[in-house]
């Protein structure tokens, strides 16, 4: 019965998800279903280990939510997102258009802008550039989503995206874990998609198709779709809703000025990481006011968190004055990590109360069970969670809250390198996350103007089927050379 509980409830927090009803309700009522089934105590697994998780989540997480979604907001509202965009593009013109979205969405998202704050500001100008170039709209949501939502959210050393923070604490990694592998998966990554993208734009032209009939994308109505919000939240650290609280400047900053904070983020993020911290004497950590810690579980968060303020601080000297209002930028940008941090948090608390099941013991057991070795099924795990509740962050912290602590045990009698174990979980909570319920392909083809049927399977090509493949290189070389 506690199996059955356990599938019910993922049934349950799944089915109605899609539907756009709010995790922080599905969470809690799935885990006490589980919690039912299974004759345990309902109350005290909703207020002591659903909770209990779920803090832990915010606590752990939530500067990086907060800098993350404020940094985003500052950068749309100066213009800097869109003079980034708009540099890239008109540089390589219509006659390269789908590598100037691609690019122009990788070079804002690695720079540590959120993922729905590029998707509204790379829209409205891909909807230009594809019109003027005669390429069918039905690709745009498949540019967009490779340049966004890949190899710079999972696979690029150093970037500052919520999934590729969210190992550290439990393996005490840093940002730039495994480097040369993270480089490798994302020119797999890049170089499959715009392969897939190229080939289907030739064949479109072959057949005459051009861009199609409709005006511009809609990403007005698609922000403020209180069902696009519910499914979104769950998948990046920035609430839609706030995307239209605040006003964009006038006038755009010089590329130089708009890119300078980007730079900023991966410059101070590389120096904390891997020069300024990890000579730091901070065996203080181990204190009960410091909640017993150590350097290595805190460091990559701190660096993180430290390289989105000092972003932020850059930001508002070099482009303050072009804000309409600084303070509703801000509020805007705070307002909207709030909604994602506690709807990844719930699900969380809810993957906590599964592990807390006796019958979980046999789901672990399958889990470790899977031929290939430690790595296989680790990036089993996060793909099969990722999958199920539509969200990397979320089926990332699930799997690793459930399973950190025995693949750490087996990285150390087998020689892997911690590094390894970090890059893998990454990238494999960032494929099958792309399934049809996803908020973020939700959101994305909505704001595109786009529909399930038309462009969904290009953006499996681009996101799920080239991460696959990067996924199986990174296990494959890390297990003949290590980590490196």
């Amino acid at each position: 019965m506690g199996l059955l509980g356990i599938l019910l409830g993922l049934g349950l927090l799944v089915y109605f998800a899609f539907r756009g009803w709010s995790v922080l309700l599905l969470a809690p009522a799935a885990a006490l279903v589980a919690a039912g089934f299974a004759g345990e105590p309902l109350l005290a697994h909703w207020t002591q280990t659903f909770m209990g998780s779920a803090a832990r989540f915010v606590a752990s997480f939530f500067p990086l939510f907060l800098l993350g979604a404020l940094f985003g907001k500052l950068m749309e509202d100066s213009g800097a997102v869109g003079a980034i965009a708009a540099w890239m593009t008109g540089r390589l013109g219509a006659q390269r258009a789908m590598l100037a979205v691609v690019l122009a969405g990788a070079a804002v998202t690695y720079g540590g802008v959120s993922l729905f704050v590029a998707i509204f500001v790379l829209v409205p100008m891909a909807t230009a550039l594809f019109r003027q170039a005669g390429i069918p709209r039905r690709l745009m949501p498949a540019a967009v989503a490779l340049g966004t939502s890949t190899f710079t959210m999972s696979a690029m050393p150093g970037t500052p995206a919520i999934q590729n923070a969210i190992p550290m604490p439990f393996f005490g990694t840093t940002p730039f874990a495994a480097p040369g592998l993270g480089i490798l998966a994302s020119l797999i990554m890049l170089g499959f998609g715009l392969w897939w993208l190229g080939r289907r734009e030739a064949a479109a032209r072959r057949a005459g198709e051009g861009f199609g009939p409709g005006g511009d994308a809609p990403a007005e109505a698609a922000a403020d779709d209180p069902l696009v919000r519910e499914r979104a939240v769950v998948a990046d650290g920035f609430d839609p809703a706030e995307i239209h609280h605040s006003q964009e400047a006038a006038a755009r900053p010089p590329i130089l000025l708009a890119a300078l904070p980007l730079v900023v983020v991966v410059a101070v993020n590389l120096v904390l990481s891997l020069l300024v911290l990890p000579r730091i004497d901070a065996d203080w950590l181990a204190e009960p006011q410091w909640g017993e810690t150590s350097l290595a579980a805190v460091a990559g968060v701190w660096s993180v968190a430290a390289a989105l303020a000092a972003a932020i601080v850059v930001l508002v000297a070099s482009s303050g004055a072009r804000l309409p209002s600084l303070r509703a930028s801000a509020d805007a940008g705070a307002n909207a990590a709030v909604l994602p941090v506690l709807s990844v948090a719930s699900l969380v608390g809810f993957g906590a109360v599964v592990a807390a099941m006796p019958a979980f013991e046999a789901v672990r057991d399958w889990v470790l069970g899977i031929g290939g070795g430690p790595l296989v099924s680790l990036a089993a795990a996060t793909n099969i969670l990722a999958a199920l509740t539509g969200s990397a962050s979320g089926g990332l912290t699930i799997a690793l809250d459930a399973l950190a602590e025995t693949y750490l045990r087996l990285a150390a009698e087998q020689g892997i390198d911690p590094g390894l174990l970090h890059r893998v979980a990454v990238i494999g909570a960032g494929t099958l996350d792309s399934l049809p319920h996803n908020g973020a392909v939700v959101t994305l083809l909505a704001v595109c103007g786009c529909t399930h049927k038309d462009s969904y399977m290009d953006i499996v090509m681009s996101s799920v089927v080239g991460a696959l493949i990067a996924l199986a290189a990174v296990i494959v070389l890390g297990s003949l050379l290590g980590s490196f």
